[in-house]
């Protein structure tokens, strides 16, 4: 009845296109389930694994920025407890224990108009050591988290600007790391 109607609307030839494109979205779809690519919280940990503990996260940057430390650290326990099913502990005999260090915090150039610089970008770098306690086995990861501002905000506007962005950035990156099959 609905096709009918587009056809009598629109001409026949785009009744015709109708079937076509819901049959590409189909098939568009089964590849992106296929493939899945429809999701992101694809959360990959063994069934033994139970609990875990994260650590301060440090900061030995040669630049420290005072508020990123605690926030990080607070900001991924929360997205470990509340997007995978293990429980957070305090005792070091975890199943994992999670801990680093924020390595990097600079500063370069990247864009240039008119001779002048444009658009600056702080690169932070943090160092993740995941303690398997179950499979005595211990894992780092190097995690590099970019943003960009504008050339005319000093370091100390940008954070202030970057706000959440920059704490969620940089835990999300973190998260997918340790728990995705990236």
């Amino acid at each position: 009845m609905l096709l009918g109607y587009i056809r009598k609307e629109t001409g026949d030839t785009a009744g015709r296109r109708g079937p076509l494109v819901f049959v590409s979205l189909l098939v568009l779809s089964f590849f992106l389930t296929a493939c899945k690519v429809y999701t992101f919280k694809d959360v990959s940990i063994p069934p033994e694994i139970k609990t875990i503990k994260v650590n301060f996260i440090e900061n030995r940057a040669r630049y420290v920025n005072p508020q990123l430390s605690p926030r990080l650290t607070d900001r991924l326990q929360q997205k470990i407890v509340s997007q995978t099913r293990l429980t957070r502990s305090t005792d070091d005999g975890a199943d994992w224990v999670i801990s680093g260090f924020v390595s990097g915090y600079d500063i370069s150039t990247s864009g240039i108009s008119g001779q002048q610089s444009s658009t600056n970008r702080l690169n932070v770098t943090v160092q993740i050591t995941l303690q398997d306690n179950v499979a005595q086995k211990k894992q780092e990861y190097s995690v590099v988290k970019t943003f960009d501002f504008p050339a005319t905000s000093t370091l100390q506007q940008a954070e202030q600007a970057l706000g959440d962005e920059l704490i969620r950035g940089i835990s999300d990156e973190i998260f997918n790391r340790l728990f995705s099959n990236w």
